[in-house]
């Protein structure tokens, strides 16, 4: 494979807790700001990504974990000259509950060689069909210290997705509809509110339009679906996307490659 191109590995393994697996190495390619429904848990084995969240940045050496919390965009991109090799494992809130999303806020790269070197563990075991209950443990005591880690940080209700307020209900609004799509206007008189203003509360508050986090949910369960081996013109339909082509655009954004090799990276 040519030096500048992705090489990409993402499967779902039969563990509980764990929606993806992703493994990722990449030169060039910049990651645009995008949100995702699931706790991103980082580590970058060669090279170091930067990234912004909460529109403060970051960077990801490599005794670090970075864990990314559900819902904030955050972008990303590299380092150094050669980019960065990757594991990343995207987790539901079985073991992190949304009320770890603000402290995860305030300080998403952990400084921790136990918990690095647990986490490294974690991922080799994945690998292994047939080894998933030492996965389940191995998750179990790297959930144990990730909680260590962030209970006991101040939380901050302002942060996004802690407490109510019209740019939540707006995200609740779309989540609620990431398939078949959310007019603005119905949006803004579920809401009653102004459509612009809908739009300058959330993206004050995210970062990011209505519209791409909307994008961002549909990728998200596009990947679900091709690692379950549905076709890219089936995924398209089921989610939400006008069409393949639709579909291959925001997810090569997104992901950095389009959604057939990444099909077939699926192990």
């Amino acid at each position: 494979m040519a030096a500048d191109q992705p090489d990409v590995s993402a499967w779902r393994p039969r563990v509980p807790g764990v929606v993806e697996v992703f493994h990722a190495h990449f030169t060039e390619y910049a990651y645009p700001m995008h949100v995702h429904d699931a706790w991103t848990l980082l580590i970058v084995d060669d090279g170091a990504v930067r990234y912004d969240l909460d529109r403060h940045e970051h960077g990801t050496p490599h005794d670090t974990v970075s864990l990314l919390p559900p819902h904030v965009p955050h972008n990303g991109s590299p380092a150094t000259p050669h980019g960065f090799r990757k594991r990343v494992l995207y987790l539901d809130g079985s073991h992190l509950g949304d009320e770890l999303i603000g402290p995860a806020v305030d300080g998403p790269d952990l400084r921790d060689p136990v918990l690095r070197l647990r986490v490294g563990q974690l991922h080799s075991v994945l690998a292994r069909p047939g080894d998933e209950l030492e996965a389940e443990s191995r998750l179990a005591l790297v959930g144990e210290r990730l909680r260590e880690h962030l209970r006991g940080r101040d939380t901050d209700a302002r942060r996004p997705g802690r407490g109510p307020g019209l740019a939540r209900s707006l995200r609740e609004l779309l989540d609620e509809h990431v398939t078949e799509g959310l007019a603005l206007a119905d949006a803004a008189r579920l809401l009653h509110a102004h459509p612009a203003h809908l739009v300058r509360a959330f993206s004050g508050a995210y970062g990011i339009p209505p519209h791409q986090y909307l994008m961002s949910r549909r990728v998200g369960r596009a990947r679900r679906l091709l690692l379950d081996g549905l076709p890219p013109g089936e995924v398209a339909v089921a989610t939400g996307f006008c069409d393949q082509a639709h579909l291959t655009r925001h997810f090569k954004k997104l992901v950095g490659v389009p959604p057939g090799r990444y099909r077939l990276s699926a192990r």
